[in-house]
């Protein structure tokens, strides 16, 4: 039921506590469909990962993507990855765009080849004029030592977040508080790393700044949400029930993750919009994991955390009673 507010604000009286098994199933199903795509297509590594070489060609006009890489394998009998970067002022006679062309493996590519590879593009496009700007091979063991201290630096992360959800909630059950903001956390990293893997996006630099960039989304909902349960607590007293506690604190503050939650997704939906006008592949790649990330971190803040939460505090509550009982 949503109750209208003579300033036009909504109060929500949802029973989020009694409703978590839906909220749980939803989640399951979705990680469960992630899953599945992960088994039946993999993983996409980008070459930053899994080491290859890299050539950048400059040149004027329009070229179609497809077109160039199908020119590029026909040279050089491998599998390639081409991205497509326009420049955006095209007002003077120097701008050029270039494309990125990636090969695995760890060989890297001869002079001769680079320029087979020129002169196949210039037969398609003759007024493009292809140039190398840039020609590179990347060791694979350079990129995995970097997402191996990104992972490190996430889990060095979850323990302080740990420590200091449990001190500042500490009249509220803090230590529980943190788990399962930390479990909430894991659920939209998931989500993230499946929507790379159902749009084929190649894992790369990117998926560590849409995960880190979800993260303080999601976790400073989290945070408020607790602050309302403990402030609550204060003034309903400890007659008051978690699950009263947690479903008043979420409806009062659901405006606001809404709210918060819309207006960021908006702005990075027109991000996203504008690398599909301009075909800029690294934006989209960036902004439409960050769009399902938004909307899947208010999701867990709301949905999860709290009757995560409230079921903890709920079996301990039981244990305690237990062990009177015995006593």
């Amino acid at each position: 039921m949503v109750v209208w507010r003579c300033c036009g604000m909504k109060n929500f009286h949802v029973k989020f506590y009694e409703n978590r098994k839906i909220y749980f199933t939803i989640s399951l199903a979705i990680i469960l469909a992630g899953v599945i795509f992960n088994v039946i297509f993999g993983t996409a590594l980008d070459i930053q990962f899994k080491g290859g070489a890299m050539i950048n060609y400059t040149y004027s006009g329009e070229i179609d993507q497809s077109v160039v890489e199908s020119k590029v394998e026909e040279v050089t009998g491998q599998n390639v990855d081409v991205r497509i970067y326009e420049n955006m002022n095209q007002d003077t006679e120097a701008a050029k765009n270039s494309v990125s062309i990636s090969f695995t493996g760890s060989q890297s590519i001869s002079i001769d080849v680079q320029k087979q590879i020129a002169e196949a593009l210039t037969k398609e496009y003759p007024d493009a004029g292809f140039a190398v700007s840039r020609s590179n091979s990347v060791d694979p063991t350079m990129g995995q030592s970097f997402f191996a201290k990104c992972l490190v630096a996430i889990a060095i992360t979850f323990v302080l977040l740990i420590i200091y959800v449990g001190f500042r909630f500490r009249k509220i059950g803090g230590t529980s508080a943190g788990v399962m903001a930390i479990v909430a956390l894991l659920h939209d990293v998931s989500i993230v790393y499946f929507v790379f893997v159902i749009f084929q996006i190649p894992i790369n630099d990117s998926f560590i700044a849409v995960v880190l960039t979800i993260l303080g989304y999601s976790l400073n909902n989290t945070i408020i949400i607790y602050d309302r349960v403990r402030e609550n607590r204060r003034l309903l007293g400890p007659k008051a029930s978690y699950s009263e506690l947690v479903n008043t604190s979420i409806n009062q503050t659901l405006t606001r993750s809404i709210y918060t939650t819309l207006c960021t997704f908006v702005a990075i939906t027109s991000v996203f919009i504008v690398g599909m006008i301009f075909n800029i592949s690294s934006v989209m790649t960036f902004a439409l994991p960050m769009m399902v990330g938004v909307v899947a971190g208010c999701y867990s803040s709301v949905c999860l955390a709290g009757p995560l939460y409230v079921m903890w505090q709920n079996h301990k509550q039981k244990k305690r009673l237990e062990a009177g009982a015995k006593a």
